[in-house]
């Protein structure tokens, strides 16, 4: 059997391509490494609880269209991202918010906390950020840097906050009001039933082969169809021939426990250097502690992240979207852009840092162009 396309990663970029793929009249088979299909938005059920196995995923967006796209295969939560920060023991609100303030500084109104800040900056005499440090001391003052962000951050990047470009914090939410809503979007959400059962969905009536390693069958799987759409790795479809491009990698140590509640919050982040995992995520609060039908689940699943440098046969999460890692992936670009035949699509085909929603956006231009 020949096919039209052959999707390589049933992702949320392979699935949604798939499923435009299939709508449109053409053929399709897609092959994924891993023994499940969801890429990393994988859930998968324990004690009635859907643990998020390949870290916590909250979907969120301003884009009506996607919203719209997605909430045809899953219904969605009203989950929203409040998480909390621990350092050594001293509970703080994330986002930065009024909260944080009053129980950093003791101040009540927002003319106060600007005050605070503003003292804190002038201090510091930072005109124009040319690091993260001196980004993060100029948004939110020494006092926040020092005890909620620095820690957590060179433990996620490894690298010291001087060594890293401004640009990575300046999305961090700051605000003088009293609002818990880390991503403040119009639309956001936990699919119920999972993101596996959202994935399925998706790719309902389609084709799809597991524990199939495309790369090491690339000539044989290549023969099968006259286009492929490949979301793995953009310098491992070369085979590192220029070099490879670097990744921040997580690790999980996942536990079930024999409690209803371990820290009352889906994600708390330990913000100190000397905690070893950034954060702790306990899945059953993106459903509120509750099963299918709204009972109260007697256990709980927690998982530990550590961040690690990337190596080969770790999996790669975070693009280190540096100056060398950005010069590098120009030069793989060049190349893909001269293969006829294949799409590079996603977070590893395009060496970027991507939210749900901008891989679904992107995925659906995609099919416009191509379909």
């Amino acid at each position: 059997m020949k096919y039209d396309y052959l999707v390589v990663g049933s992702g949320l970029y392979g699935a949604v391509f798939a499923h435009e793929a299939k709508k449109s009249g053409k053929s399709v088979l897609v092959v994924d490494k891993r023994p499940n299909i969801a890429g990393n938005v994988y859930t998968e059920k324990t004690e009635g609880i859907h643990v998020h196995k390949y870290g916590a995923h909250i979907f969120h967006t301003n884009n009506k269209k996607v919203w719209e796209y997605i909430t045809q295969f899953a219904e969605f939560n009203r989950f929203t991202n409040s998480p909390v920060a621990n350092y050594r023991g001293e509970l703080y609100s994330l986002p930065f918010n009024m909260y944080t303030f009053n129980k950093m500084w003791g101040v009540v109104t927002p003319e106060e906390a600007e005050a605070k800040i503003e003292e804190q900056r002038k201090e510091a005499g930072i005109t124009t950020p040319k690091n993260l440090e001196e980004q993060a001391i100029s948004l939110v003052g020494r006092d926040i840097y020092e005890k909620l962000i620095r820690g957590y951050t060179e433990k996620q990047w490894g690298r010291d906050c001087k060594d890293l470009p401004a640009f990575i914090i300046k999305r961090l939410p700051v605000r003088l009001t009293f609002d818990n809503n880390y991503f403040n979007a119009l639309y956001q959400g936990i699919p119920v039933g999972g993101y596996t059962k959202m994935v399925a969905n998706l790719l309902d009536g389609i084709e799809v082969r597991l524990n199939t390693d495309y790369l090491e069958q690339k000539t044989e799987l290549d023969a099968l169809a006259d286009k492929v759409v490949y979301t793995g790795p953009i310098d491992a479809y070369f085979a590192y021939k220029l070099g490879t491009l670097e990744y921040r990698s997580v690790r999980f140590e996942t536990e079930t426990l024999d409690k209803p509640n371990f820290q009352g919050n889906a994600a708390v982040n330990y913000t100190d250097r000397e905690t070893p995992w950034t954060r702790i995520i306990e899945h059953k609060w993106f459903e509120f502690g509750k099963d299918e039908n709204g009972n109260d689940l007697p256990k709980t699943v927690i998982s530990r992240e550590y961040s690690s440098e990337w190596k080969p046969g770790d999996e790669p999460y975070y693009p280190v979207n540096d100056e060398k890692n950005g010069a590098l992936y120009a030069e793989y670009k060049k190349l893909a852009d001269a293969e006829t035949k294949v799409i590079f699509g996603g977070r590893l085909g395009e060496y970027k840092y991507y939210d749900m929603d901008a891989v679904i956006a992107s995925a659906l231009e995609m099919c416009e162009r191509e379909l």
